[in-house]
């Protein structure tokens, strides 16, 4: 049985269609995003819907079907899956499961919280056993010195678990569309530009391939 890859670990097919790559992580979203906004206008069209709840709760079935479909496409295109988009997309099946069959639109608002909370404690909690395991992950896109891996790791810790505090923050003291919007195109923004924000670090720990290649 094939492992999973890490997201920086570019198979030949993911080279050569960048784009589809980018439309599979960020399909579902949308799908997501749209199914909620004509929610209404998707249950007056197909009645059979209704059995999945309100607008939200279509919304997150359709979300689900996307999932699972992006993870299967990904599979057969790009011959491996992604360990961030994987996880996530177990969850979502999980909370969206638990929101549709209990007719409760919290479990899939909670969903960012406890997937973020979980790549958030996974992260902080291996530098507390001396463990930098986002170098597991990135070290196929750059390679950095011990020292720039921990503080890399610590600081995409702490962000993660800040984007689960915040995405409480917003389902709870916002209304359902707030957070939807929130979620798709409040979320990608803010981790760009956090991204963006450990490039001085990572050329400040960056690690020569030609002298790495010498040892």
């Amino acid at each position: 049985m094939q492992s999973l890859e890490s997201d920086t670990t570019p198979t030949p097919q993911e080279k050569a269609h960048p784009g589809l790559k980018f439309a599979l992580e960020i399909g579902p979203l949308l799908v997501f995003f749209f199914a909620n906004l004509r929610g209404e206008w998707l249950l007056e069209r197909f009645p059979s819907l209704s059995v999945l709840g309100g607008p939200l709760l279509v919304a997150t079935g359709l979300f689900m079907s996307a999932t699972v479909l992006s993870l299967i496409v990904s599979k057969l295109v790009f011959k491996h899956l992604p360990i961030m988009p994987f996880v996530s997309g177990i969850v979502v099946l999980v909370f969206g499961g638990l929101s549709i069959w209990l007719q409760d639109e919290i479990f899939i608002k909670m969903k960012p919280t406890i997937v973020n909370s979980l790549f958030g404690v996974a992260l902080l909690g291996g530098l507390f056993f001396g463990k930098s395991l986002l170098g597991y992950v990135f070290n196929a896109a750059f390679q950095l010195t011990d020292e720039g891996w921990r503080k890399l790791t610590l600081r995409w810790g702490i962000f993660f678990l800040f984007l689960a505090v915040l995405n409480e923050v917003v389902w709870r003291n916002f209304s359902d569309d707030v957070w939807v919007n929130f979620k798709v195109w409040g979320t990608m923004p803010i981790t760009i530009i956090f991204t963006l924000a450990q490039m001085p670090l990572i050329m400040k720990h960056s690690l020569d391939p030609k002298t790495e290649d010498r040892k």
